[in-house]
């Protein structure tokens, strides 16, 4: 994260950079997860190279100079911006990283009197149903794993851990070695905020993690904390890593639209339809607001309705 910061802050104004300095060592000292930091300092650095731009039409000329003289009308014009030409759902990251950042600078700092963002609006965002991915298109992927040489080992222990318990992306890249525990059959996940979470694996799972770590003793990278390592050097294989290789696979199997998220929507409409308890499954996937239950599998629920419907049977009994 820390050689992510000077790229980010090249060609932005000394007082811009000044900024974005101070508030990553406040992130840091706040134990906010990298990926979170990355996103939220983005978020910043782009409104103002996107002031710096366009100083003269928003009248912006101090604003470009320092983020203390960005104003609402500033802020909307680059969320307006960011609609227009990356999506509504990005916009809506950057209101989030942007909301971050000027309350620390009226609260924290207290360089501003208040926050411009205060009565900047959520750009609204349509609900975007992501697909279950089907027990036949995983075992294509699988079938395609097929082999004894470390990368097809380690991609199948990958995509079984998916599928298996659920986890995000990041918290599957993020795995160390000493998180995993195969005399309980057990997997440590760092989830978001901070919050560990120990999971259980099935027998195919851990078989495959364990065929997995002894193709990794004999790898270049061995001595690495990191659990999943590259094809090649001494390095670890990262989320973006991961997410290639899902591409690759699903275009090598024939399965389209490959990605981690699938298989955690699928795990929550597979909990669904068992009868789970909604509470567990929180807990099982990590999540501490109740509005995530109702969101993942979303996609999945009129057929979990119509199967709840059939074993009814209302008005079949007459």
């Amino acid at each position: 994260m820390r050689s992510d910061l000077p790229k980010m802050t090249t060609g932005l104004p000394p007082a811009w950079a000044a900024f974005l300095t101070d508030w990553d060592r406040s992130l840091r000292s706040g134990n906010y997860p990298p990926t979170t930091r990355y996103n939220y300092l983005l978020g910043v650095a782009q409104l103002g190279r996107y002031l710096a731009d366009e100083a003269s039409q928003l009248d912006a000329g101090e604003a470009a100079s320092t983020p203390t003289a960005v104003t609402r009308r500033h802020i909307e014009a680059f969320q307006a911006w960011m609609v227009q030409t990356r999506s509504a759902a990005t916009a809506l990251n950057k209101h989030k990283a942007l909301q971050q950042f000027f309350k620390w600078l009226a609260l924290d700092e207290e360089e501003i009197a208040q926050s411009p963002m205060l009565r900047v609006r959520q750009p609204k965002t349509p609900v975007k149903l992501i697909p279950i991915i089907r027990d036949g298109d995983t075992k294509k992927l699988l079938d395609n794993c097929k082999g004894k040489d470390f990368v097809q080992v380690r991609d199948e222990a990958i995509i079984r851990l998916l599928s298996n318990t659920g986890a995000r992306l990041s918290e599957v890249a993020n795995v160390q070695l000493g998180d995993v525990d195969l005399s309980l059959d057990t997997v440590r996940y760092h989830g978001k905020g901070a919050k560990d979470r120990r999971v259980r694996v099935g027998p195919k799972t851990a078989r495959a993690v364990s065929r997995y770590l002894r193709a990794r003793a004999s790898h270049r990278g061995f001595g690495l904390p990191d659990l999943w390592l590259a094809a090649r050097g001494a390095q670890r294989l990262s989320a973006n890593g991961i997410k290639l290789m899902l591409k690759r696979r699903g275009q090598r199997a024939g399965v389209s639209d490959v990605h981690a998220h699938r298989w955690r929507h699928t795990y929550a409409h597979e909990w669904k339809l068992a009868g789970g308890d909604t509470g567990d499954l929180m807990l099982v996937l990590g999540w501490s607001s109740e509005d995530m239950p109702r969101h993942y599998g979303a996609s999945a629920a009129a057929e979990r309705a119509q199967q709840v419907q059939a074993r009814m049977g209302i008005g079949e009994r007459v």
